[in-house]
């Protein structure tokens, strides 16, 4: 999705590692924490993958198309889930996104990752004015760090909404430089 390798690099380092500790995140004794934390392990590797400069591995011609179903499922998911939270609509943003952008790879010139590539300008826009403002307000929400959440002491790292939220940072930003080269 990148022309210079150092900022795909960077890139595919912060989604991986946030992906990771999602991962880790999926220890955790609560069940919604452990599938929230498995879809975001999915978008966070699924992320770093799709960022690999082009330079180094171009991908095969079915591999767009198993993105947009892979995304697309866990956009129905994430649909699904909303039910009981608001707070999984962002989960559906997410892969909402994923699946555009798998979507635009795949109808570009020998599926390449995003040189010369262009998403409609007006999904794009709105998916960047999206995840601009997810940013900002999941950064002022970081500032005060609180370690108990709803009276209950955390059990674990794993279990500090603090840093779920900065997982959910992490990715929202490297979604942004995901979206500005469509």
């Amino acid at each position: 999705m990148h022309g210079p390798a150092s900022p795909g690099w960077l890139l595919v380092a912060l989604c991986a590692a946030t992906g990771a500790y999602c991962l880790l995140r999926m220890r955790s004794r609560v069940e919604e924490q452990r599938r929230t934390a498995g879809g975001e392990a999915l978008m966070g590797f699924g992320m770093a993958a799709m960022a690999v400069p082009a330079a180094v591995f171009t991908p095969p011609s079915w591999a767009w198309p198993a993105y947009a179903v892979v995304f697309g499922a866990a956009g129905l998911r994430a649909l699904w889930a909303a039910r009981s939270g608001r707070h999984h609509l962002h989960h559906l943003v997410g892969a909402a996104a994923m699946v555009y952008m798998a979507v635009v790879m795949a109808g570009s010139p020998a599926h390449g990752h995003g040189h010369g590539t262009s998403g409609t300008p007006v999904l794009t826009g709105a998916l960047l004015l999206y995840f601009t403002g997810y940013v900002l307000l999941t950064g002022v929400r970081l500032i005060p760090v609180v370690a108990v959440a709803d009276g209950r002491t955390a059990d674990g790292w794993g279990d500090r909404p603090e840093l779920a939220r900065a997982c959910r940072l992490s990715m929202a930003i490297g979604m942004l430089a995901m979206l500005l080269p469509l």
